[in-house]
């Protein structure tokens, strides 16, 4: 039974380094990058997969039990909230920015029935 449980603790020590590197990388791209929406989408990615790998670290070294319950559903909270708040912020960093042209160059496109469409395309 003890060699179950150094299983156990490795595999979650191994998942907790995993989170806490993603973390690191994270904060580099946030620190690294000039540009609201790619620091952004640096911190939201980064928060999504080191919370979700730490987590799910706690919950492989803490055993199958309420508290691993719990642990199991801020993981799934923060997957549907994290997404959907960097979502609207980056929305309104789009509808607020001063200067789109610094950002982003805007493009016509026509259809086949002559109608144009504008599309904004990244840097």
């Amino acid at each position: 039974m003890a060699v179950w449980e150094w299983i156990r603790f490795l595999a979650g020590a191994v998942l907790l380094l995993i989170g806490l590197g993603i973390f690191v990388i994270e904060m580099i791209g946030v620190f690294r990058f000039r540009y609201a929406l790619n620091r952004m989408h640096a911190a939201a990615m980064g928060d999504t997969l080191g919370i979700g790998s730490c987590l799910l670290g706690l919950i492989v070294m803490c055993g199958w039990n309420f508290t691993s319950l719990k642990l199991f559903l801020i993981i799934l909270f923060l997957w549907l909230s994290s997404p959907t708040s960097s979502h609207l912020i980056a929305r309104l960093e789009v509808t607020t920015d001063e200067e789109p042209e610094k950002h982003y160059r805007r493009i016509v496109m026509e259809d086949g029935h002559g109608a144009e469409q504008e599309i904004k395309e990244g840097e």
